[in-house]
């Protein structure tokens, strides 16, 4: 796996740790997470944007989004509480195919 594509899960990653800290932020209203949420959007983005340096434009983003929409509701599901119901485990299990179906034609 290339530099590029690690920068990428990290980007997604980090995408799971802002949004969560973001609803621990109370809408930018606790300072603590508001600071946590800020730097890790920074670590996010930094990180997406090198990913771009040789993936297409198009497959970085869709890469991160869905790493990110995925890993959210996954954490909301684990951790918060959020519904688990059989049509959102069957839309994230297409996210995350639609992301390993961007990886495997991506020639990098």
């Amino acid at each position: 796996m290339s530099i590029s594509w690690m920068f990428l899960l990290l980007a997604g990653f980090f995408e799971i740790c802002f949004t969560i800290a973001l609803k621990f932020s109370e809408g930018f209203t606790k300072l603590v997470p508001s600071i946590i949420t800020v730097v890790f959007i920074v670590l996010s983005f930094f990180s997406v944007s090198q990913s771009m340096k040789t993936i297409p434009l198009g497959t970085a983003y869709a890469v991160w989004a869905g790493i990110g929409a995925a890993g959210t509701v996954i954490c909301g599901i684990a951790f918060f509480g959020d519904s688990y119901h059989i049509i959102r485990l069957i839309s994230i299990t297409l996210i995350i195919i639609g992301i390993i179906g961007l990886k495997l034609v991506q020639f990098d």
